[in-house]
């Protein structure tokens, strides 16, 4: 079953965060390349002292514990999210529901 799921995500081409039970640590933001057996190879970057750092890593199935992915994402705060103009009606946010805290 987790060989067919990471096969299709490595078809979707989306970022993963993959825990890796061995070595009890996650990889962020990684996308699947290739699968070859029970050999997964993942690539993503890193930061490390002011330097970006890109890695291709190869892992056995075996030892991948999760694998989680970002469904979506919504700022924080006061601001209007955009709509797009196919958005039927009965599902747009009210104009209303971020009050102007400037009309006072």
């Amino acid at each position: 079953m987790l060989h067919r799921k990471i096969y299709q995500l490595c078809c979707d081409g989306r970022e993963v965060w993959i825990f890796l039970r061995d070595q009890q640590r996650w990889i962020e933001r990684a996308r699947i390349l290739d699968i070859e057996g029970d050999l997964v190879t993942l690539r993503y970057e890193t930061e490390e002292e002011e330097e970006n750092c890109s890695w291709e890593e190869m892992v056995r199935l075996e030892s991948i514990g999760a694998v989680t992915q970002k469904l979506a994402s919504v700022p924080k705060g006061n601001i209007e999210p955009m709509v797009s103009e196919e958005c039927p009606e009965a599902e747009q946010i009210p104009n209303n529901r971020f009050p102007d805290p400037n009309l006072d």
